[in-house]
């Protein structure tokens, strides 16, 4: 169902690989709203995914850009106003990577150069592309910048290894920087926490089946699809949260405020 929520509206959603990445679902929403939009990933993502059949779908370009390379950036913000027409309302950030993860390095034995190349990816990226909008006064009053993050910034996650660190900085960010952005233009910056989702990037971390399943088990309502994070999104870019920011937002089910569940005791005490 469609409600005109982002009629008029313009902005850059990065992150979008496949069809069950958030950012995916988050463009055929807005695209769905009335928004118009850029794509960009990493050049090493966009040739393993399917960027350019979205981009089709939702009748827009592909801007590649390294989202660690200012120079990407500028080049970015800079192309995304030109195709677009003018300033923009709301920017996705929806990029998160660690090698360590990804090469089975155990967090009490990590490869250095690669915890801060996946902080670089993962949590400066949010940074540098929020600086970037704000030099170039890119964003326009009432905008809205928001960042997917995960629970693992607060609570401890084993096998989430670096990227709960990543996610922590990430946070952090948006709620330093969401001062500044807000103070000067009214821009509001929030973060996302969402369930567990199967992405490409979810389904990497060890363990992920069992613990999709554990958290599912968990929420009274169950976990939130990537889908419902979209839709989740789309409020955020509206004009109905104006005054909502500087805010880490759980989208999960009920997950974060459990201690644990009647679903979850019944496997300890062996009744069905």
């Amino acid at each position: 169902m469609s409600y005109n929520l982002l009629k008029g509206k313009r902005g850059i959603i990065f992150g979008a690989l496949d069809e069950n990445s958030i950012a995916w679902k988050t463009a055929e929403r807005v695209y769905e709203e009335g928004g118009s939009f850029v794509l960009t990933n990493a050049p090493v993502a966009m040739r393993m995914g399917a960027i350019n059949t979205l981009a089709e779908k939702t009748n827009t370009q592909v801007i590649p850009a390294d989202a660690t390379s200012l120079e990407d950036l500028e080049n970015l913000v800079d192309k995304a106003m030109e195709i677009l027409g003018g300033k923009l309302d709301f920017v996705l950030h929806s990029i998160g990577m660690s090698i360590n993860v990804r090469k089975g390095r155990h967090y009490t034995d990590q490869n250095y150069d690669w915890t801060q190349k996946g902080l670089d990816v993962s949590a400066l990226s949010f940074h540098k592309t929020m600086q970037t909008l704000y030099k170039k006064k890119a964003m326009n009053d009432w905008g809205s910048i928001v960042g997917l993050t995960y629970m693992a910034a607060q609570r401890v996650f084993p096998d989430y290894n670096d990227m709960a660190d990543n996610k922590a900085y990430l946070e952090s960010i948006a709620r330093s920087f969401g001062y500044f952005f807000g103070r000067e233009s009214n821009v509001r910056v929030n973060t996302i926490s969402q369930s567990p989702t199967p992405t490409t990037a979810g389904k990497g971390v060890k363990g992920f089946d069992g613990f999709i399943e554990y958290a599912n088990k968990m929420s009274p309502l169950g976990n939130a699809t990537a889908a419902e994070c979209a839709d989740y999104t789309i409020t955020l870019f509206s004009d109905l949260t104006k005054k909502v920011t500087l805010q880490n937002l759980y989208h999960d089910g009920g997950f974060s405020n459990m201690g644990v569940s009647q679903l979850v005791m019944d496997k300890f005490v062996g009744e069905e």
